[in-house]
């Protein structure tokens, strides 16, 4: 990091800013507005470049996510980065895709700047686990189907399904599942295990962008039907009675009913 010893470096601040699920225009204003003042952003791999436009002239542009045959930067990496652009260039724009409170490690990061007396502001975004749902006409709740919902990681630090998923199929409860691609298998045995083979499922992929793609099923075939779809990560995965409103899943409906109609 070259410095000009005859600059003037304004008080360092952080502002973590939560970019939305990955439409760009779904950032609030006050998301954009902290772009606009931003000294220095620091953005992922989740965050729509096009956000980036809202930087002003000038702005260091520093991007520290995750791509397929690149370094990725550690989480000690991007907090030490977040902290020394802070101290050398003045206002830090840390950007996140969806919230950065909702398993974006914003806590962390926060906590991280604390110890160097650097002042944070937190600007929420909209969660992937709520807008994109709901984007596809699946309410997360809904009056009769869901009371409530949760919101597991597929996949923990250490590599294994997260408990919170033993605990949250037992419930009637809309669950959506982030970074669970990788176990959707253990997923699907899962809920197969507890009776739940029918369940309504949803796999939504980049969703709000314009690569999004949905597969709808129930828990016995949602893996053929995400296999047939091609849908990969990022993508969330929704269990529950309300992917039932969603307009593809009717013919699946009607499927049933017919089955269980030609039965009696």
């Amino acid at each position: 990091m070259k410095l000009d010893s005859q600059r003037q470096i304004p008080e360092p601040r952080i502002t973590l800013v939560g970019a939305g699920p990955g439409d760009p225009d779904l950032i609030t204003m006050k998301g954009a507005k902290a772009l606009g003042d931003a000294d220095v952003i620091l953005y992922d791999a989740l965050v729509n470049e096009d956000l980036l436009d809202y930087a002003k002239p000038g702005a260091v542009k520093v991007f520290v996510g995750k791509r397929s045959g690149q370094h990725s930067s550690t989480q000690q990496e991007i907090n030490q980065l977040m902290v020394d652009y802070a101290l050398n260039y003045g206002h830090v724009v840390r950007l996140k895709g969806g919230d950065p409170f909702v398993f974006g490690r914003g806590y962390e990061e926060m906590n991280f700047a604390a110890g160097y007396n650097i002042p944070v502001k937190i600007v929420p975004g909209l969660s992937s686990s709520i807008a994109v749902p709901g984007l596809q006409q699946i309410p997360v709740t809904h009056r009769g189907l869901s009371e409530s919902f949760w919101v597991v990681t597929g996949t923990t630090a250490s590599g294994a399904m997260s408990n919170d998923l033993y605990e949250a199929v037992r419930t009637k409860a809309t669950v959506v599942v982030l970074m669970g691609m990788n176990k959707l298998k253990e997923i699907v045995r899962l809920y197969q295990q507890e009776g739940k083979s029918r369940l309504p499922v949803a796999i939504i992929q980049n969703g709000s962008t314009d690569l999004e793609k949905c597969a709808v099923g129930i828990v016995d075939t949602i893996l053929e039907v995400a296999e047939e779809k091609r849908i990969a990560a990022p993508a969330i995965i929704v269990l529950g009675e309300v992917v039932s409103l969603h307009p593809d899943f009717q013919p699946i409906r009607d499927f049933f009913e017919t089955i269980q109609t030609e039965i009696n």
